[in-house]
């Protein structure tokens, strides 16, 4: 009996110490996430094609400009409408603090497009500095610019760059196709509002990041998940061509949803997405009969009352919808329609193969096979050794969870590891892989490939975080961004500390140095591993840089090549295929 006690109270208090320790992490997110906006400095005093604009001095002395605007606001009878550029101000705009971010589930605005800008104080060169673009991630229903992990101040600082984030529109307010809101323009039309709110910050460049010291030929587009998904739209648009020189995409990848799925509805013979613009208006009508307590609508009347509504009339009708409506209406849970729809964010279709922002046909193997085809540029692609883990450590088939929110310990780790594993390499092959190989037969060079597999974390209690998370999911963000704040160090074992800051020095030096050159080579330091390009030949060619902590084998070249065929086979000898659509 005294053995069981014990055995009790040993759990309890390892409970405790795992819930101590994740409330003391929160504690210090929520702490490093509060913001106070900076104090003018007269030094950072810019004109921009709009007018004045003065910024602030960060702590390091790198100069910031937070939320200046790139786009008028996008409200009224411009919400589903391309943006338009920003007009002009009169007097000094004050940017001193972000701006709110586009509306999403539960918070935001719709006038969100504007963008952030840090520079170094000190320039101690009079050529124009390289400009690095930031495109954040969130699969394109949520996220914002304004993360602590993507502050620039401190990739500014230490490598002569400019670095500029920006806001753009989000989910159902981003990416959106109904056949009564068409008018003459092709952009507005495509349904591509966010892909055409980046392409737009792009232009604001172009005209205006001299201003900060920035060089407009030399710009360097980057982003993580939907952000590099979004990277790679900008590869394939031909609007973008131009605006860009060269690209790296982390845990990233391309899909572009066919217009069919964005628009149509379920029932079409060429059926539509659950999500899709006219099965939202569905919704929408049904929710409206059930407040007004009329008659009850189902999917199939409310579908009779929408195509017997006149163009203008319905666009009327969705236009005057809060954006609380439409996340209400993308919500909704219809008991005749054919899929799940568990989470907000889940099938929410975005990035549209339009046929003017974006290439209607969607096939990847097209699309990047010819130079023709894409703006072809130097570029970078990577994923994290455990990408999927942030998508499945709460997943109770395999991990016991204590009030179904606290993840306590493996109920399955041997059937956990082969989901990881499958589901990472398979991120891998679809976002490094398969366009590596593509990309290297269509421009011949400057196609670099990366593996983060940096997975040091601590115990928390009875939670064993090297196995649950792993490299996982954007954990390289922060030491891309040399952003390792106490938020971020509380995950990794205390005694790795100079090893973790070694290889966030690493990542920004390559990064910096691909900035300038469009080659990582070694560095901008000089003194790193060579970063060499890759390879569609032999087996044991070295193709991608495997970024590491110094125990683990550190920083090095690899000649690992994941093949279709070769996940096919793990997955006839693991057991079921894990081949399934990828949380971007």
């Amino acid at each position: 009996m005294k053995k069981v006690i014990k055995i009790l109270l040993i759990g309890m208090l390892g409970t405790v110490v795992s819930i101590s320790i994740l409330l003391a992490m929160l504690y210090l997110y929520i702490k490093e996430e509060v913001r106070i906006p900076g104090e003018v400095s007269s030094s950072t005093l810019r004109n921009v094609r709009q007018g004045a604009v003065i910024g602030f001095e960060t702590k390091n002395g790198t100069h910031a400009w937070l939320g200046i605007p790139y786009g008028k606001p996008p409200l009224a009878e411009l919400r589903w409408k391309a943006p338009r550029p920003a007009p002009p101000w009169s007097g000094q705009y004050k940017a001193l603090d972000f701006s709110s971010d586009c509306v999403q589930p539960w918070h935001g605005s719709e006038d969100c497009l504007y963008l952030n800008v840090w520079a170094p104080g000190d320039l101690k060169t009079d050529q124009l500095l390289p400009v690095m673009f930031w495109i954040h991630g969130g699969g394109n229903t949520r996220g914002s610019s304004s993360s602590v992990s993507y502050d620039g101040a401190n990739l500014a600082y230490h490598h002569d760059l400019i670095v500029v984030s920006i806001n753009y529109r989000l989910g159902p307010l981003g990416w959106f196709r109904h056949p009564a809101l068409r008018n003459d323009s092709p952009a507005d039309n495509s349904g591509n509002y966010g892909t055409l709110d980046i392409i737009e910050a792009l232009r604001w460049v172009q005209e205006n990041v001299g201003a900060f010291g920035g060089d407009a030929e030399n710009v360097t587009i980057f982003g993580e998940s939907a952000g590099g998904l979004n990277v790679m739209t900008m590869l394939a648009s031909p609007l973008a061509k131009g605006l860009f020189h060269k690209a790296i995409v982390q845990s990233g990848g391309i899909d572009i949803t066919p217009i069919t799925l964005a628009e149509n509805y379920l029932d079409d013979s060429d059926p539509g997405s659950p999500r899709s613009a006219k099965e939202m208006v569905n919704n929408l009508l049904i929710i409206d009969s059930l407040a007004q307590e009329s008659r009850l609508l189902t999917r199939q009347t409310a579908k009779i009352q929408q195509q017997a509504m006149r163009s203008e009339a319905l666009a009327n009708y969705i236009l005057t919808k809060s954006p609380d409506q439409i996340f209400e209406a993308f919500a909704y849970q219809d008991p005749h329609k054919i899929e799940s729809q568990n989470r907000i964010s889940a099938g929410q279709p975005t990035v549209f193969g339009d046929g003017f922002v974006l290439p209607s046909n969607t096939k990847k193997s097209v699309l990047f096979s010819d130079i023709s085809k894409y703006n072809a540029v130097p570029i970078i692609l990577g994923t994290n050794r455990d990408e999927v883990t942030l998508f499945h450590f709460t997943n109770s088939e395999y991990i016991n969870m204590l009030f179904g929110v606290l993840p306590v310990g493996f109920k399955d780790r041997e059937g956990y590891q082969k989901l990881i594993r499958h589901g990472s390499d398979l991120w891998k092959l679809r976002g490094v892989d398969s366009l590596a190989s593509l990309m290297k037969e269509a421009q011949g060079e400057k196609i670099f490939a990366y593996r983060w597999d940096l997975d040091d974390l601590r115990d928390i209690g009875f939670i064993d975080l090297q196995s649950l998370l792993g490299a996982s999911h954007a954990m390289e963000i922060p030491f891309v961004f040399g952003n390792l704040t106490n938020s971020i160090r509380i995950y990794y074992k205390g005694s790795m500390t100079a090893e973790t800051e070694a290889v966030s020095r690493s990542m920004m030096s390559y990064w910096a140095h691909f900035a300038y050159t469009g080659d990582p080579g070694k560095g901008r330091s000089g003194e790193e591993v060579a970063w060499t390009e890759w390879q569609n030949g032999e087996p044991d060619q070295q193709r991608l840089m495997i970024f590491d902590s110094a125990l683990d084998g550190g920083n090095r070249m690899s000649s690992e090549r994941i093949t279709e065929e070769m996940l096919k086979t793990r997955s006839l000898k693991d057991g079921p295929s894990f081949d399934k659509p990828l949380p971007f």
